[in-house]
């Protein structure tokens, strides 16, 4: 029998969740979450990492994952996207945890390495993000150079600028309001920057989430 687990939260919905794959789905995981499911009277077969908790709570060890995976007689094959699992899947990738998408390639490449690239602090009633999680910003940046809203100079201002703030700070409208954004960059781009970021640019995060449902082929 196939039971299948997905911990998410700000970086996609539940009613896209539903029309993708049929999962239970949790809210963004802490530590000892896992434990909990796996001694359950039938744990899952499938588990997916989505999103998981920095501030709100322990974030969830990879001994915890490794738990998981290595279970005897029945492992469980355990996915990881987006935020904390693809922090995660780059990780324990030889242990067998399955990463999908852009912010998994992003650590696996080594191009990131911090865990503040996708952390976030969230409304624990709504889900809903109240800041840009770092890895959203390269990648609407890559974005927005190809397509040529700014130039790449720019787009380096913009993540350097970014990159330097605390995490919960980080929200597109205070980065470009930050004096060396507003210095460097001109007028022009900045209403055009502000325009694609308000309608067209990618979000890594709800992608990649949305690559992992499939992934999971349930």
């Amino acid at each position: 029998m196939t039971r299948a687990v997905v911990f998410a939260g700000p970086s996609i919905d539940a009613a896209t969740i539903a029309e993708l794959a049929s999962v239970e789905v949790r809210p963004p995981v802490k530590r000892g979450d896992i434990d909990l499911l796996l001694a359950e009277p039938e744990p899952p077969t499938h588990i997916g990492i989505v999103d998981g908790q920095f501030l709100q709570g322990l974030m969830i060890s990879p001994k915890e994952v490794l738990r998981a995976i290595d279970r005897h007689p029945n492992p469980v094959r355990v996915f990881g996207s987006s935020s904390m699992g693809a922090l995660r899947a780059a990780e324990l990738a030889s242990e067998g945890m399955v990463g999908v998408g852009q912010v998994f390639e992003l650590y696996r490449s080594g191009t990131v390495d911090a865990d503040d690239e996708v952390a976030i602090v969230f409304d624990p009633d709504s889900q809903r993000a109240l800041c840009e999680p770092m890895v959203n910003i390269r990648v609407a940046m890559a974005a927005a150079v190809e397509r040529g809203v700014i130039s790449p100079d720019s787009a380096a201002t913009v993540l350097a600028e970014a990159k330097a703030l605390y995490f919960p700070d980080r929200t597109y409208t205070r980065i470009l309001q930050l004096p060396v954004v507003r210095k460097q960059v001109s007028d022009v781009e900045l209403t055009a920057l502000r325009e694609f970021l308000g309608t067209d640019a990618p979000d890594a995060k709800r992608d990649d989430a949305m690559a992992l449902l499939r992934r999971m082929d349930l």
